[in-house]
């Protein structure tokens, strides 16, 4: 097997993979506080301690993975796109 091809059928497996995985679990773990929902602090005496809650994922601890947000992305335009009355000929 050439070196081109195999690196194309690796890009292939790869997308596909992914492409499953935002269709089986279209969220993941929230980076900034790892799926908490809030900031983990400790206190004087060195236990855990609920922090602040994280803004990022409004401390659901899920955020959308970037596969799945391109996906809505894309479907939203051409549904607009593509609605009855939208302006288009036919």
């Amino acid at each position: 097997m050439t070196p081109a091809l195999l690196a194309i059928t690796c890009l292939l497996a790869i997308t596909l993979g992914y492409s499953g995985l935002c269709a089986v679990s279209p969220f993941g773990a929230c980076r900034k506080c790892r799926g908490f929902g809030y900031a983990v602090r400790t206190n004087r005496r060195g236990r855990l301690k609920r922090g602040r809650a994280c803004r990022r994922c409004r401390a659901t601890g899920r955020r959308i993975r970037t596969g799945r947000w391109l996906y809505n992305r894309w479907a939203r335009t051409y549904r607009a796109g593509t609605a009855p009355g939208a302006g288009g000929t036919r």
